[in-house]
């Protein structure tokens, strides 16, 4: 089972506890009596650092013509939950979660949460093994189709700062996001949220998560503004 992981990620170790230790949900501990430090969270901690400086050495190397501040932003939308989540997915890597029964039973194998936090321990295992130069070269390989689609269509993933500088420009008001309704399973909710400005509805859509819903919503403002053609 852990050896199909190393072959997924393309790397070896020979500390094959740290990758149990990375595919294990804080609930399979709790339900099995195991210490807190047996799950995934400690490595967690240590793989989203790995994230976030390969994602910036990988960055800063392909556009050395962006400044900081467009380097941050791309960033951000690279190593978040969604997009990780995405990348697990991707891989299979999520039929590898240990679970416990309550969370196997609410979706929690599918949840974008579980995914992304146990994709970051993974990174945090392999590090710990001595693979950070393998780490940045897998990430290279995931990054690549994503970085892409991020700068070709950049003004869609940051329409909600757009639509805020928009707002602030007339007389300092920020958009309103609200939640009007919610369907299907906890670990498959679709959200439809709507944004406002000044209790006019500018635009709604739906998303996998608030934050993406709240994302489309911005873009479809914004092209209704005119903001974004």
């Amino acid at each position: 089972m852990y050896n199909e992981i190393l072959e997924i990620f393309g790397i070896n170790v020979d500390n094959l506890d740290l990758i149990k230790q990375a595919v294990t949900h804080p609930s399979f501990t709790q339900a099995n009596n195991l210490s807190a430090n047996d799950c995934y969270e400690r490595l967690e901690f240590l793989g989203d650092a790995m994230l976030k400086l390969a994602a910036s050495e990988i960055l800063y190397e392909t556009f050395p013509e962006y400044n900081e501040g467009k380097l941050s932003k791309i960033r951000s939308f690279l190593v978040s939950d969604n997009t990780i989540a995405g990348f697990a997915n991707e891989l299979n890597l999520n039929k590898y979660l240990r679970l416990g029964e309550g969370e196997e039973k609410s979706g929690g194998r599918k949840r974008i949460s579980n995914n992304a936090c146990m994709f970051e321990a993974l990174l945090g295992a392999f590090y710990l093994n001595g693979k950070e130069a393998e780490i940045k070269e897998f990430l290279k390989t995931t990054f690549k189709n994503k970085i892409t689609d991020i700068v070709e269509n950049f003004a869609q993933y940051n329409a909600k700062e757009i639509l805020q500088e928009y707002t602030q420009s007339i007389n300092k008001d920020l958009p309103r996001y609200e939640v009007l309704k919610t369907c299907g399973p906890a670990h498959k909710t679709v959200f439809e949220i709507a944004v406002f400005y000044h209790n006019e509805q500018l635009a709604s859509a739906t998303g996998t998560t608030k934050k993406s819903a709240e994302q489309n919503a911005a873009f479809l403002a914004c092209q209704k503004l005119g903001l974004i053609k």
